[in-house]
């Protein structure tokens, strides 16, 4: 329940908020009276996020972090004191990394990649940037073209490194690349191999033929949108490829190859153009 998002039962209403239902381990819980939005009353539910305030008390609250319990975040340093790091992870109470979970000196004003986690001992929800205890613990089961959660967490030599569904590690390599990235983005992505070693390779697009047939009949539909020309083809660059259908450009000369077999399409330098 502490640190994540849980819908509870409105108990009783006093002067300063509401107490919640928070069952046998957590009796009942406060929603402060700022966090009570109108017209809530008792029986009601209502859906808050339960943490820690400064005192150590159990607390709801409407406000949402960036990230809870389990995820990863991209945060910054507010300030350093004798017992760790404090991060603005969008709530009053700051949340803590201390100085055996950082990977590196955390300094104010810098971002960092965190993992955050309940502390068995004190219940208190806590911060690590030692991502790689946190990855790879578990045997990955996925199968090639299959869709996951990816943040990205750092930049190697080869590329991006991510983390995949906050449990696993994959890469993005570099020359597959045709967008921009950067560290803390987030995002959709495909399984594109599992490799011997456990290790995932991620792509952007979804492999196989299924990607291409769709994004043949995009491409098609949006032709027939525009009059029967574009001003692209597979001399444009990159980057214009990208603005226009959203995808690169291995795949978009693909995809009109396809329509070129197929006598549906011509393709020139300068464009392309459906064939009466």
């Amino acid at each position: 329940m502490i640190g994540k998002y849980n819908t509870l039962k409105v108990v009783k209403e006093v002067e300063f908020g509401l107490y919640l239902d928070g069952g046998e381990d957590f009796g009942e819980i406060l929603l402060p009276i700022r966090y009570v939005p109108p017209g809530l009353k008792p029986d009601d539910e209502i859906e808050v996020f339960i943490y820690l305030d400064s005192e150590d008390r159990v607390i709801a609250t409407t406000e949402e972090p960036y990230a809870i319990v389990g995820e990863f975040a991209y945060l910054e340093t507010v300030s350093v004191n004798k017992t760790g790091a404090f991060l603005d992870w969008g709530l009053m109470k700051d949340l803590l990394v201390p100085y055996r979970e950082q990977a590196e000196r955390m300094k104010e004003g810098e971002k960092y990649v965190v993992y955050i986690y309940l502390d068995d001992e004190s219940r208190r929800i806590v911060a690590t940037s030692k991502l790689n205890s946190v990855l790879d613990n578990l045997m990955p089961e996925y199968e090639e073209g299959q869709e996951v959660d990816l943040m990205v967490i750092a930049k190697t030599d080869l590329g991006y490194k991510v983390a995949v569904d906050s449990l696993h590690s994959g890469m993005l390599y570099h020359n597959e690349l045709f967008k921009p990235i950067k560290i803390g983005d987030t995002f959709k992505g495909y399984i594109k191999k599992l490799r011997e070693d456990d290790k995932l390779d991620i792509s952007l697009e979804k492999p196989g033929y299924e990607k291409i047939d769709g994004l043949a009949g995009e491409i098609l539909e949006m032709l027939k949108s525009k009059g029967g020309q574009m001003d692209v083809s597979d001399k444009s660059p990159a980057e214009l490829i990208y603005k226009v259908f959203g995808t690169s450009k291995k795949n978009f000369k693909k995809a009109i190859g396809t329509l070129y077999k197929q006598r549906i399409i011509e393709i020139n330098k300068d464009n392309i153009k459906l064939l009466k």
